[in-house]
């Protein structure tokens, strides 16, 4: 438990750091390019917000190809400012296309966030992963839920040693803690057992 505990707190600390560093670059690439006061330091705030926005969605397990072009283009916008302030770019004398893409990420930020926290989810997945992918459904009311057939196989090999350890088959609740997936995934995968 400790050694976990120690690991989780090194990222955190790898986390914060790397968290500082990207927000001053950010607001110091938005500050030359003549944001100033509070403006500067929104700057960074909207990038990490459509940051979080995008990463909660590639977690959610649905709608990944929105969800990737917004997490790359928050990630863009963090990593050019990391880039720009280490040398590459004059912050006396920032260019005027990049006076453009600061004026305009407020809005660019405003729609990502926007289409990634209220857009509703598509159901199922693209179509070039519906081969890997089966959609299951496990209840009629909710919509179906993606499951990899590698996950199916692996979800097999779990009952079967849960079945010989115990003598019973695994419920739902039990694979889900087992497989550290939400409930909805459980219950499909559950029902290919």
């Amino acid at each position: 438990m400790r050694a976990q505990l120690a690991r989780g707190d090194a990222v955190l600390v790898q986390a914060l750091i790397a968290a500082a560093l990207s927000f001053a670059h950010l607001h110091d690439v938005a500050s030359a390019a003549g944001q100033d006061g509070w403006k500067a330091w929104a700057y960074p705030i909207s990038v990490d917000l459509l940051l979080v926005a995008a990463w909660r969605r590639l977690r959610s397990g649905i709608t990944k190809t929105a969800a990737w072009c917004w997490f790359v283009v928050a990630l863009t916008a963090s990593l050019g400012a990391n880039i720009a302030t280490a040398g590459l770019l004059d912050l006396g004398d920032v260019p005027a296309w990049l006076r453009i893409l600061v004026a305009g990420w407020p809005a660019v930020a405003f729609l990502g966030g926007t289409l990634l926290a209220h857009s509703a989810p598509r159901a199922t997945a693209d179509a070039e992963d519906q081969d890997d992918e089966p959609v299951i459904t496990s209840r009629p009311e909710l919509p179906p839920v993606p499951v990899p057939a590698a996950l199916v196989a692996h979800a097999r090999k779990v009952a079967a040693e849960h079945r010989a350890r115990t003598g019973s088959v695994i419920d739902t609740a039990t694979l889900r803690a087992r497989l550290g997936v939400p409930a909805p995934l459980a219950e499909a995968i559950a029902a290919q057992l």
